[in-house]
């Protein structure tokens, strides 16, 4: 029964992500709003609602090995799998803007992540522990970031308006009420999208789980793996419809917003709700995800594009990480 439960949720999970990227794209184009930033938006927050779920339901049944090894194995599987697969089947052009604010803003936040829940490195404490204090620090990032985001999406609307300010008032009042009927049913569909995706990944997470426990894989080990690459599989499959429909800007976006939503938002809500002891092993972890995060802006503000080469590289480096915290374990 588990194995007719995977491949259900994988036929959901990859149908969900078609309708959602096709919506996202479309509201993209009528709001005037480039697709990068829709990636790191709704896209983002859509593909990262298994992880939400799956570490706040951790956390509240008393398994916090689960939770973070989901957050930091599910990011590492992000930056270096999804980005390896989609360079290997099509090529993915870097948007100038990801590499000199967002791809930094990334970097800056897992070094901080790495910081709070280093205590006994940092700070010489007795245990490494994640309070509610560094839960609500973590929130209070990550609001500054959608801030900064919601700016930026405003001021390119802004400058796309002005520039097509040629056209009439009439012609703009019909095309506005057709913008919104438009908008709307586009907002069904990313539902929909987001549904298929969420409900597709819970599947196959809890299906793969079921398997891997019986046959005697530990719980950090499904937390770092099983759980992380299901939780992570909307990203993946999201990210390669995208950049198959040539919307590489949604895909990298969506990428990067996923990694933010982990680090920041499912992590600070997640030991909002319940302090977290921090085992030394998702230190290196954290520490291996900030060194791979570096390369990975390196080899792209080197290259500004990604084909095979580059995403035969990121693949290795994950299997390298797999095959790590396999023998770990």
């Amino acid at each position: 029964m588990d194995y007719l439960v995977l491949v259900l949720g994988f036929v959901l999970l990859i149908k969900g992500a078609d309708i959602l990227v096709d919506a996202a794209s479309s509201i993209a184009k009528i709001l005037k709003i480039p697709s990068i930033i829709i990636g790191l938006t709704i896209v983002a927050f859509g593909t990262s609602a298994p992880e939400l779920a799956v570490s706040i339901k951790s956390a509240l049944i008393g398994a916090p090995d689960i939770a973070t090894g989901n957050i930091a194995g599910s990011s590492i599987f992000n930056l270096l799998l999804v980005v390896g697969i989609t360079a290997l089947i099509k090529k993915v052009e870097v948007e100038k803007s990801v590499l000199v604010k967002d791809f930094p803003f990334l970097i800056l936040i897992t070094f901080g992540v790495m910081v709070l829940c280093g205590d006994m490195f940092f700070s010489g404490s007795s245990m490494n522990i994640l309070t509610r204090g560094d839960g609500l620090v973590l929130i209070s990032f990550f609001s500054i970031f959608m801030f900064y985001l919601v700016g930026g999406a405003l001021s390119a609307r802004k400058k796309a308006l002005e520039e097509a300010a040629v056209a009439l008032d009439a012609e703009i009042i019909i095309d506005d009420k057709e913008k919104k009927r438009a908008i709307g049913k586009h907002m069904l569909m990313i539902i929909l999208g987001i549904t298929g995706v969420v409900i597709g990944g819970d599947w196959v997470v809890k299906s793969s789980r079921e398997i891997a426990l019986s046959i005697g894989m530990s719980e950090t080990l499904v937390g770092l793996t099983i759980v992380a690459m299901g939780t992570s599989l909307p990203e993946l499959v999201t990210s390669l419809v995208a950049a198959k429909k040539g919307e590489s800007d949604m895909a990298i976006g969506n990428i990067i917003g996923s990694n933010v939503f982990n680090l920041l938002l499912v992590l600070g809500v997640t030991s909002t709700i319940s302090p977290i002891v921090i085992n030394g092993d998702l230190i290196v972890d954290m520490l291996y995800l900030l060194v791979v995060s570096i390369i990975a802006y390196l080899i792209m503000s080197y290259r500004k594009i990604l084909n095979r080469n580059e995403g035969i590289i990121f693949t290795l480096l994950y299997v390298a990480y797999a095959v790590f915290i396999i023998i770990r374990n």
